[in-house]
């Protein structure tokens, strides 16, 4: 335990010091609350015992104020040492902060049960602020965990709609350059009714895997909606999004999973809209549709693709009908 002394006399301060040292604790001794503020500043200590007669200068109840007042969870134990003339003073130095006095002339049995009392103060305050730790910890945890789809692990519906939010607003104060990929299983149903379920939901987890895989770390992977999932890919163009998709669209390919009614390719394959988001654009749901739009273009190219739509050529979904 570290115990900083704060004391005008020579001679009061190199006593305390030794009879501290002598209880087996690290002491610092500074000569005025001037002094002692820098030094706890410094290196923050667990006991500082302040003389409550003081001349002049900060004072040792405005001292207590300032430690207290740290945006810190460091809590030091404080024990003022005054003149038993300064009883009075007692509740102007609980409302400061001061945990505890000592009343001069004292023995070194009375110092050494306010250390022992301030150990055990200063113990729990530490565990206190350990728990605080730990219970922001998993306030956290809870909140990602909140965000996360259950089944493939990437962000859900929910973190879409926040992080999309945040994505306009960088767009609109900073100008900065965002595509959106709508990606789809192709025939994920057709799948689901020859190999199952479970196997249905093996080959969403194993898709999402390789989205998160062949993404750049800036990048946000989600799941739109049953075997859609939504990419955002901050600081790309159009051209620069579909080359990055197109790899992400072959990585899955590789994948060789087995898909006998997905003519031609005969594996899983998925398929890519792209939209970019131009700086003017700032309604959500238009954005998204610009995507879907693309989407259905890709699937009514022969799936397995990427396709884009642009605003010059913006006509909504409705432009070609998707395959059954």
């Amino acid at each position: 335990m570290r115990i900083l002394v704060v004391d005008h006399d020579v001679n009061r301060r190199t006593a305390l010091k030794q009879q501290i040292e002598g209880m087996g604790y690290e002491s610092v001794v500074t000569a005025d609350e001037a002094l002692a503020w820098e030094e706890y500043a410094r290196i923050p200590t667990d006991v500082v015992i302040a003389d409550g007669v003081v001349p002049d200068g900060l004072g040792s109840l405005e001292l207590c104020r300032r430690t207290r007042a740290m945006p810190s969870a460091h809590y030091p134990y404080f024990i003022v040492i005054c003149e038993d003339a300064q009883r009075s003073h007692y509740l102007s130095g609980l409302h400061a902060g001061v945990d505890d006095f000592l009343v001069r002339p004292f023995d070194i049995n009375e110092l050494r049960v306010r250390l022992v009392l301030a150990s055990r103060s200063t113990l729990l305050h530490k565990k206190i602020a350990e728990q605080k730790v730990e219970i922001e910890r998993l306030h956290r945890r809870l909140v990602e965990e909140g965000g996360r789809d259950p089944l493939t692990g990437v962000w859900n519906r929910r973190r879409l709609q926040e992080d999309l939010q945040g994505l306009i607003a960088r767009v609109e104060r900073y100008r900065h350059s965002y595509c959106i990929a709508l990606c789809d299983i192709d025939f994920f149903k057709r799948y689901n009714d020859t190999y199952g379920h479970l196997d249905g939901d093996d080959v969403l987890q194993t898709v999402a895997r390789t989205l998160v895989a062949q993404c750049r770390t800036g990048d946000g992977v989600y799941r739109y909606g049953g075997e859609e999932f939504l990419i955002i890919l901050p600081g790309q163009s159009l051209d620069s999004a579909v080359a990055a998709m197109n790899r992400v669209l072959k990585a899955v390919e590789r994948l060789g999973v087995p898909h006998a009614y997905n003519p031609p390719f005969d594996v899983v394959t998925i398929s890519a809209g792209v939209a970019e988001l131009p700086e003017e654009w700032i309604d959500l749901d238009l954005v998204l549709s610009r995507a879907d739009a693309a989407l259905y273009k890709a699937k009514g190219a022969g799936r397995n693709r990427v396709a884009t739509l642009t605003a010059s050529d913006w006509g909504g979904p409705t432009e070609e009908a998707a395959p059954a």
